[in-house]
């Protein structure tokens, strides 16, 4: 049997007040994609009702990257890197550990009672990136070499561009499924049978424009999901 599992690592842009010094003077960045996914954690509120489980932060991004590996350059912004070591490791064990260590045993719970687990992270993604247009409404992204993969992310493809020809959706854009982040750390954990991650990003255009077309996306997405655990629920 299938189970889906929702993750949103980038709901928010809160700074815990015990790190709010680092961060004096810098609400409007705070406020930016750098400082949370613009539209996700409401994304994630549309999706969840169609998911088994689900978890969500809403601590900003640059106090601590939840989508980065341990040894990523980039786990700590330019606002938390210059905390002594010891400071770090306390950061990490309080706002990076649990959130990722619940995720991965919730996971393991799963496939040790005979489940699949379908992992669907919800992410957004800025219109434009260094003076580059990103050309996509939606972004897929997963493993080529995982064939559930490949497969579950056809399909939902499939079905919403069924449901509405006019959205551009694309496969491993504006990112590399197989670039550092958390569905890329569970891959090593958990076999291809048993885990299939796929990264949902959606364009912040439509979240930041605040119109019906947004509502209609959410709406299609969570229709759409629905459909494709249905179709695989045995699996």
């Amino acid at each position: 049997m299938l189970r889906l599992l929702l993750t949103c690592e980038h709901g928010g842009n809160l700074i815990p007040s015990a790190y709010a010094p680092l961060f004096q003077g810098q609400q409007e960045v705070l406020k930016t994609h750098r400082g949370y996914d613009i539209g996700a954690l409401e994304l994630y509120n549309t999706l969840r009702p169609v998911a088994d489980i689900g978890f969500y932060s809403e601590t900003s991004r640059l106090l601590v990257e939840l989508n980065r590996s341990l040894h990523h350059a980039k786990l700590f912004s330019e606002f938390t890197q210059v905390l002594p070591p010891a400071e770090k490791e306390r950061l990490l064990e309080k706002h990076f550990k649990p959130y990722r260590e619940q995720v991965e045993q919730l996971i393991a719970d799963f496939v040790s009672a005979g489940r699949r687990v379908l992992h669907v992270a919800v992410h957004t993604f800025t219109p434009v990136r260094d003076g580059e247009e990103r050309k996509a409404d939606i972004g897929l992204l997963y493993d080529p070499k995982r064939k559930h993969e490949q497969a579950f992310s056809r399909q939902w493809k499939v079905a919403l561009n069924k449901a509405d020809n006019e959205l551009l959706v694309r496969f491993n854009y504006p990112y590399l499924g197989i670039a550092d982040g958390f569905p890329t750390y569970l891959r090593r954990k958990f076999t291809a049978d048993a885990y299939v991650g796929i990264e949902l990003e959606v364009n912040q255009k439509f979240p930041q424009q605040g119109d019906p077309r947004w509502q209609e996306i959410q709406t299609l997405l969570a229709g759409t999901l629905q459909e494709l655990v249905a179709q695989n629920s045995t699996l």
